[in-house]
């Protein structure tokens, strides 16, 4: 199972992304678009077709043999789904005083759950299991270790994050809460 964090800025900038893989175990998903489609389509556009249906594998039978493709990981697709969160978070964003805004889209199997701070940075995870308390205290973990890494005076605010125990520390908060 995986989960996907993006930090944008009030603009909407990326700062900082994680892909985190956890080693819980992932349910089994069918593809519910490949069903619709003759076999000769889903062939050529076999990884493509497994994200968008948020599939978490697919094997793709070869002459040489089985060959994993995509997975539920291609990165343009988890941009996707993130980018079109977005919107929806801003409505929810206007409706709830709350920085936790839980569940706020869903796409297929991807969940995207969203944390907004008072200076209006956006968290953004997506994920395929439910974890509500988990990705609460995760979202309150990065955003310390966030605010930690704005008063460092070596950092100029809403520029890309590039410090290692930032990463290592989100890393290891993901390990423990996700």
């Amino acid at each position: 199972m995986s989960h996907h964090l993006f930090l944008l800025s009030p603009s909407d900038t990326p700062l900082y992304s994680l892909t985190h893989h956890s080693t819980k175990p992932v349910p089994s998903v069918t593809s519910p678009l490949a069903a619709n489609l003759p076999t000769w389509s889903t062939s050529a556009f076999a990884g493509t077709l497994t994200a968008l249906s948020g599939a978490s594998s697919a094997t793709q039978h070869t002459t040489g043999g089985a060959v994993r493709v995509g997975g539920g990981q291609d990165r343009h697709v988890i941009q996707m789904i993130a980018n079109a969160g977005l919107d929806v978070i801003e409505d929810v964003q206007r409706k709830e005083t709350t920085m936790y805004l839980k569940s706020v889209d869903k796409f297929n199997e991807w969940t995207v759950s969203a944390f907004i701070t008072p200076g209006n940075m956006k968290f953004v995870l997506l994920h395929e299991a439910k974890n509500d308390e988990g990705i609460r205290v995760f979202f309150m973990e990065v955003w310390e270790l966030y605010v930690k890494t704005m008063v460092n005076p070596f950092h100029t605010a809403h520029t890309v994050i590039r410090s290692s125990v930032f990463d290592s520390r989100v890393r290891a908060s993901a390990r423990k809460h996700l």
